[in-house]
């Protein structure tokens, strides 16, 4: 780290000197223009306006998909740059894209918000994303991947113990609603993290709440997964296990369920009210969890599915758990009446 002394050059206008190796670095010279952004540490950062341009410029990215041999490896070559903020890349053969391809770009292009197809040839098929970042709130994103989540959990529960096939059938399909939203938010915090502009915008004040947004929208997304896994073992269970269990213990399994969503929901809640205190209590319901989950698995040997089905909701309650820690470290993030800067008032 160097050092340099404020200069005063006329009446009104101070100069700092930059080092020399890092103009050369950066292609400068006398007369080039540097841009100043204050940030909100108090630092100033420079940017050299060659950068600033070179950002304006759309770069636009080729998947071959000649070299996408594995199952799903095309599918998740576009998610990845979707979630980069890719906003123009293409699929392209040396001689035709296979229909196998085709397909897969069709069915994950309907899963990602803003992505469509604006061309497509035998040889290439051409991919635009039309989202602006600008115009979302993290925030309510991940209000809304929460609201699916427990609709997903409540709905595969209701299922599971009405024997409804059907009502199973519309969660599982819901999980494309939860995918669409975990993976706008990724790709918001991602461009977030590389722009401070859209982090304002979309409601980021400091850059420790990128780590945690994306850690939240991740467990968000894996307790949409295990409801997933839910609404499937209910329509085993119709088929397969019901006849083997008596109704104490599926309300059992349904009062658990209860707790594992009142856990992640009661997380979410203190993410942004920064509650310690009903965080702290959240952590404590998941160890009750814990325990009912291991009384539950013993006492359950004939019915694997239900087994799995409390496994599921156990891990829900891990994912909120998980959230109520995030919560708990937000909160210690500004000074308060339990924890302040020694000699000092909240």
């Amino acid at each position: 780290m160097e050092s340099r002394k404020i200069q005063r050059v006329g009446y009104s206008t101070f100069s700092v000197s930059l080092p020399k190796d890092w103009v050369e670095n950066k292609g400068l010279k006398q007369g080039d223009l540097i841009m100043l952004l204050p940030e909100k540490d108090g630092s100033l950062k420079l940017i050299p306006t060659s950068m600033v341009e070179h950002k304006a410029q759309i770069e636009e990215y080729e998947i071959n998909s000649d070299l996408c041999n594995e199952p799903r490896m095309l599918e998740r070559l576009i998610v990845g740059n979707y979630t980069l903020g890719r906003d123009v890349f293409r699929i392209v053969s040396s001689t035709r894209i296979s229909s196998m391809h085709v397909e897969e770009v069709r069915q994950i292009t309907r899963r990602l918000m803003g992505l469509g197809i604006v061309q497509e040839t035998p040889q290439r098929i051409d991919l635009q994303c039309s989202i602006d970042p600008t115009k979302f709130k993290i925030d309510m994103l991940m209000r809304r991947l929460s609201v699916i989540a427990s609709t997903m959990n409540t709905e595969a529960m209701q299922a599971l113990s009405e024997s409804n096939q059907e009502l199973a059938e519309d969660t599982i399909r819901r999980e494309d609603e939860a995918d669409m939203m975990y993976w706008l938010a990724i790709r918001l915090l991602l461009s977030a993290q590389r722009d401070r502009v859209i982090a304002d915008k979309i409601g980021l004040e400091e850059p420790s709440q990128i780590l945690y947004y994306t850690l939240i929208t991740r467990y968000l997304e894996m307790i949409a997964d295990h409801a997933e896994n839910i609404a499937r073992r209910a329509i085993e269970f119709k088929t397969h296990g019901k006849e083997r269990i008596g109704k104490h213990a599926m309300r059992r399994v349904i009062n658990l369920s209860e707790l594992a969503q009142n856990v992640f929901l009661k997380a979410m809640d203190c993410v942004f009210t920064r509650d310690i205190e009903i965080a702290n209590n959240v952590l404590e319901i998941s160890k009750v969890i814990r325990n009912e989950h291991e009384r539950l698995m013993k006492e359950l040997p004939e019915s694997p599915i239900l087994r799995t089905v409390v496994l599921d909701l156990t891990r829900i309650a891990d994912n909120g758990a998980g959230i109520a820690v995030i919560a708990i470290n937000r909160a210690l993030e500004k000074p308060s009446k339990i924890c302040s800067v020694s000699g000092s008032e909240a």
